[in-house]
């Protein structure tokens, strides 16, 4: 598939504090197979280097992509920094990247592909190589077999590694003019249980990307991300499965807080 006839794919990199991190995750976008890809960048408010970071990646980035943008300003928050950058999405698909985080070169490539293939697909997924600060290897995370139906990821019986994720854009913008709602923190799950009301999601057997362990990770707050399971679930308190979903998450906040048991996945890293 040459670029010519290859669908846009919508890249977007919400950044908070990660200027350790963002250029990598930007030259792994940079180091795409796939050719006709647009980048979106928005640095919500960043109290480190991490625009000075970003500015110096500029030039390669106009460069390389069919069109780029970068806008930074004053703190709004995830949810807000994501409905916003949607807004600019031109593509016929959507990949939104931690600024921590880094994707495999041919990532988009073999998504597209299976996704031109089934249309009955609306995101495809795939596992990680956990690294460290220093980008060293830790281990690779593999999704499970459970499909990624309604059912099992509201009862927390899946795997979705966000950092791998690719979605048709009309079907995130079918969902309302903010897909990503402010009061979640868990905006990624909520977005995929929406998603799964409205069709398919899957696991590709591949690693896709490098996920990135370190101390500020949202998933390291064990209390604030139990609340925001909670939070979720309440969202579709309509579901039959609400009050089973409230048994579970209370039983697995039991174990996160007195065993140090992770939790069941990883979202984005950002206040």
């Amino acid at each position: 598939m040459n670029q010519s006839n290859q669908p846009l794919v919508s890249v977007v990199i919400p950044c908070y504090n990660h200027e350790n991190f963002v250029q990598d995750s930007i030259q792994s976008v940079i180091d795409q197979t796939y050719q006709n890809i647009e980048l979106i960048i928005i640095d919500d408010g960043s109290k480190d280097g991490s625009v000075e970071k970003i500015k110096e990646m500029i030039p390669a980035c106009q460069e390389r992509f069919i069109r780029f943008e970068f806008r930074h300003r004053p703190n709004k928050g995830l949810s807000a920094t994501l409905n916003e950058a949607l807004d600019w999405c031109e593509g016929i698909y959507f990949s939104a990247l931690a600024s921590d985080d880094i994707i495999y070169a041919e990532k988009i490539s073999i998504q597209v592909d299976y996704l031109e293939k089934d249309l009955k697909l609306l995101a495809v997924f795939g596992g990680v190589e956990v690294i460290d600060k220093n980008n060293t290897f830790i281990r690779f995370a593999i999704p499970s077999n459970r499909k990624l139906i309604f059912k099992n990821i509201f009862l927390s019986n899946y795997t979705i590694f966000a950092c791998t994720q690719l979605i048709r854009l009309n079907a995130v913008k079918k969902l309302g003019n903010s897909p990503y709602p402010s009061h979640i923190i868990m905006e990624d799950i909520y977005m995929w249980l929406k998603l799964s009301e409205k069709g398919s999601l899957k696991n590709l057997p591949y690693i896709f990307a490098k996920y990135r362990e370190h101390d500020s990770n949202t998933m390291k707050k064990i209390e604030l991300i139990n609340q925001a399971k909670l939070d979720v679930i309440h969202e579709f308190s309509y579901s039959k499965y609400y009050d089973r979903a409230i048994r579970i998450a209370n039983l697995t906040s039991y174990y996160d807080t007195n065993k140090k048991i992770p939790g069941f996945s990883f979202i984005f890293k950002h206040p």
